[in-house]
């Protein structure tokens, strides 16, 4: 381990370290916001604003069927970086070979059931007629991807927990650029619209996976790493579905509230979801340093729970989501400031970018409650306390943004249904400030008084 590329958490100035970490996962994230933006990019100017909604509109069914095993892939990453903090090498081993047989065992059946789900959630969210077909194409070819997919974000936690969060950043240039010359291919040249831009998808996540399976492999000899299922341990599957079980479940909550959210959006035509697409996508990028903080966050209290280093938890628990909500809260400035210049890379309709101009101006500046929310979920998470963080989640969805969504829509503007978003941003991180009053956390700051490491 001495020899790889890892962060060692548990000793060294916070801040520091949550920045060395959470870097490589920002650059990481920016160009991960450009692989997703590229097929907005080149649909967006290759393709008519119908072809356009139906790349915004279809991340949801694929999400939905996705988000139970990536957030049990967090639940991996948790434990392994618990493993690392009290060098428990067999445990160690043993997640892994556990991840890789567990991968394989969900991708598949995934795959399948997505070909026949996919068309009926896009008529459950009331997709328009202009847009169907091209969402339908897409999400199709997408699901076909599955493996590539789960295998690349299970292999990518597998390095964070090992404190390493610069090999992905290696592994994305790679696919991003694979994703940009197809899209520029697929749909420029051969003219292959929306199912152009998902077959570069995919074909680029399948060459992140296998270029990440090859580093693991040759950097860390003795994770045992391997291509194939080889073996099971039925303690730490039990484990890995106790943390990420939940995470998932709540992901699974979160996706079908995405869902019903992304219905009110398509009711009011292909030229509002085009638009909301697109300020999304703006958003997205202004917003990077909000995930890479936050596995940074999970990662930093995994490790330091494992050494029992309770000063530098009850530290970190303070400083990483401030400094996430200051980052977020900056960069929401600036993009808010300069929103319409750079929409205008995605479209030219005059229509879809003022509509797109509204949507990231009340909602961008708003963002940094969500850092400060999700850092602080993250953060908690690593402790392996997924049960409080879940409630938190799916009230901020449930009780605060879909009903307020709802309520705009039906009662007001329905094209201000962008607004509940910051409602709920706000709601949720109130709520999780409030873990900082628990007997949970008040016995860490305890045991960090009595910490001299």
């Amino acid at each position: 381990m001495q020899k790889s590329k890892k962060i060692d958490m548990t000793n060294g100035p916070v801040i520091k370290l949550i920045v060395l970490f959470a870097l490589p996962i920002c650059l990481g994230n920016v160009l991960q916001q450009l692989y997703s933006t590229v097929d907005t990019l080149v649909v967006g100017n290759f393709c008519s604003s119908a072809s356009l909604a139906a790349i915004g509109t279809s991340s949801q069914p694929v999400e939905m069927l996705l988000c139970i095993f990536l957030g049990i892939g967090t639940g991996v990453s948790i434990l392994i970086s618990q493993y690392v903090g009290s060098s428990d090498s067999p445990n160690l081993k043993n997640t892994v070979a556990t991840s890789i047989s567990f991968l394989y065992i969900c991708a598949i059946p995934i795959s399948v059931l997505g070909l026949f789900i996919g068309p009926l959630v896009l008529k459950f969210m009331q997709v328009p007629d202009d847009t169907m077909g091209y969402a339908s194409a897409y999400i199709n070819i997408v699901f076909l991807g599955t493996l590539g997919n789960m295998g690349y974000n299970m292999n990518a936690g597998i390095l964070r927990g090992m404190g390493n969060s610069s090999a992905s950043l290696l592994f994305l240039i790679i696919s991003c650029i694979v994703n940009i010359v197809l899209d520029l291919l697929f749909v420029g040249v051969f003219k292959m619209n929306v199912a152009g831009a998902a077959l570069a998808t995919i074909i680029a996540m399948f060459c992140s996976w296998l270029f990440s399976i090859a580093y693991i492999k040759k950097k860390y000899p003795e994770l045992e790493f391997t291509v194939f299922p080889k073996r099971i341990d039925k303690k730490i599957l039990k484990s890995i579905i106790r943390v990420g079980l939940p995470l998932g479940l709540n992901n699974s909550l979160y996706s079908l509230g995405h869902i019903m959210m992304q219905s009110l959006i398509n009711a009011q035509g292909s030229v509002f979801i085009a638009a909301c697409t697109v300020g999304g996508k703006v958003n997205g990028i202004a917003n990077v340093a909000i995930t890479s903080f936050s596995s940074a966050a999970t990662t930093f209290s995994g490790q330091n729970l494992g050494a029992r280093k309770y000063k530098r938890l009850s530290q970190g628990g303070l400083k990483i989501p401030l400094f996430s909500g200051l980052i977020t809260a900056a960069a929401g400035i600036i993009v808010t400031v300069f929103c319409r210049p750079i929409l205008g890379f995605f479209t030219s309709d005059t229509a879809v970018l003022d509509m797109a101009a509204r949507y990231v101006r009340i909602v961008l500046p708003f963002t940094w409650c969500y850092a400060v929310f999700n850092g602080i979920i993250c953060f908690v998470n690593g402790l392996g306390e997924v049960r409080f963080p879940t409630i938190v989640n799916i009230l901020m969805l449930w009780a605060v943004r879909i009903p307020c969504g709802y309520i705009i829509s039906y009662f007001f503007d329905p094209t201000y249904i962008m607004a509940c978003f910051p409602i709920s941003f706000a709601f949720g991180m109130l709520c999780m400030l409030t873990y900082f009053l628990s007997k949970r956390w008040k016995e860490i700051k305890r045991l960090g008084a009595l910490d001299n490491t």
